[in-house]
């Protein structure tokens, strides 16, 4: 039998620990649903069933179509702090019903650059194989290019391919959670640039884009927004629309957001809804990201949005 010498019993040198290549540590996701030292209460008038850990929740018991008592708005709108997404099924409103639902929350918003459905405020995505792609693929917050985005939107489905066509969510909030402390302080009190350009270049000539440069002009957002209801942190950089850190060297600025936009991308963050016919989903838009996913040609797909005007991030 070989005898081993203790001088030979050294323990190898361990590698290094290597930050991985998308910028984000591995392990345990800190997953808090609402900020700490809120106090969650039950809900009295209508049913919650979550569909993530920390974004997402089917609401069941209520008929989108009937009007909404001072009572029932205030107790969704804690729903939507909560849940950052809301899902209604089988609600089959009609355009004029979606809009009186959305105005409890706001002003309705138009948007020049989106096909319009019924009404300047109700945009219709008519989505089939061979049509004029739009935001399908790609991760975002709605128009970050204006001064004032918006606070949030409500999503009907009108018709729905046989399969694919879902529609995803991520937390943003738990985006920010997540970040190194070195990357929260690079970018504590940082500001970035967003201009609608990019995220519409893909689908529009430079001719049809032009007149709208006055319209919307570059505007600069916090990288970090509060949200004005909760007060939470949350990362407000998205691929669409962000395209530079105020202050930051190009090369800095690039590899900062590439690292940034990569959060939106981890599952634990996400839920993904399976649409049908008729359902609704309600988002904030201050606090998350959405992506559709386009995966179902040759099938249609046909969805209307009305948006609710927002404030000036801080």
């Amino acid at each position: 039998m070989t005898v081993i010498a203790d001088s030979a019993r050294t323990t190898p040198a361990l590698r290094p620990h290597r930050v991985p290549a998308d910028g984000l540590y591995e392990g345990a996701r800190v997953l808090r649903r609402t900020p700490d030292g809120r106090q969650e209460r039950p809900y009295e008038l209508f049913g919650v069933h979550p569909l993530a850990r920390t974004i997402g929740a089917e609401i069941h018991g209520l008929d989108l179509s009937r009007p909404l008592t001072p009572a029932l708005r205030d107790e969704l709108n804690r729903a939507l702090l909560e849940w950052k997404v809301l899902f209604f099924r089988d609600q089959h409103l009609t355009s004029a019903d979606q809009r009186a639902f959305a105005a409890h929350w706001g002003e309705l918003e138009t948007n020049p650059l989106l096909p319009r459905g019924a009404g300047e405020d109700v945009v219709r995505f008519d989505k089939a194989a061979g049509t004029t792609p739009t935001f399908e693929n790609v991760w975002h917050t709605d128009v970050t290019f204006r001064a004032r985005p918006a606070m949030g939107a409500v999503l009907q489905l009108r018709e729905v391919p046989p399969m694919g066509g879902d529609t995803m969510w991520a937390d943003m909030a738990a985006a920010y959670d997540n970040l190194p402390a070195e990357i929260k302080e690079r970018i504590e009190g940082a500001r970035a640039v967003h201009d609608y350009l990019p995220g519409f270049a893909r689908f529009y000539s430079p001719e049809q884009l032009a007149p709208f440069q006055e319209t919307f002009p570059p505007v600069e957002h916090p990288v970090v927004r509060r949200h004005p209801e909760t007060g939470r942190r949350m990362l407000f950089v998205n691929t669409s629309f962000t395209t530079r850190i105020t202050g930051f060297t190009e090369e800095e600025s690039d590899r900062v957001l590439r690292l940034l936009f990569q959060q939106a991308h981890v599952p634990e963050f996400q839920v993904r809804f399976r649409w049908r016919p008729g359902d609704i989903a309600f988002w904030d838009n201050r606090a998350t990201q959405h992506y559709a996913v386009a995966d179902y040609a040759p099938h249609r797909r046909v969805a209307e949005r009305v948006a609710i005007a927002g404030d000036r991030p801080y």
